[in-house]
């Protein structure tokens, strides 16, 4: 997936997650600490994730039932800035599947690599997703 980092999505976000700091919502307060365009706030590229027409199809491809299925944990690691302007492209991969609980819990490590326009790897987005298996439960 491809997409366009826009300056007013950059603003709503900020202000959506009560991003007080100026320079993620003003292009003036930006430019004067020495940012050429708004900031991405770290955060903001997992949502870009859900711009597809079905974000989650590919779980419910792996014959996931999203009525069992958590949010386990999210990670971000960054090597350098993204602006607004900037053109990303994300690339997601399953890199670990593994059980614990005797069956009963599931767990699927996705990465997705952010790349810019020019190649360079930006991001590296990590989620894990908890899918319970509730007939497998271990009983005390």
């Amino acid at each position: 997936m491809t997409a366009v980092i826009e300056r007013g999505r950059l603003a709503y976000f900020a202000k959506a997650i009560g991003e007080s700091d100026p320079i993620y919502s003003d292009i003036e307060a930006a430019q004067a600490d020495g940012h050429p365009d708004l900031p991405v706030p770290p955060t903001f590229l997992f949502g870009l994730k859900l711009d597809v027409p079905d974000p989650f199809g590919w779980i419910e491809e792996l014959g996931v039932d999203m009525h069992f299925l958590l949010h386990g944990k999210q990670a971000f690691t960054y090597r350098s800035m993204l602006y607004a302007g900037d053109t990303v492209t994300l690339t997601p991969t399953i890199i670990d599947v593994y059980e614990k609980k005797g069956g009963s819990l599931e767990f699927i490590v996705c990465a997705t690599e952010v790349t810019r326009a020019d190649g360079v790897a930006v991001a590296t987005l990590e989620e894990t997703l908890v899918v319970r298996h509730p007939g497998l439960e271990i009983k005390p």
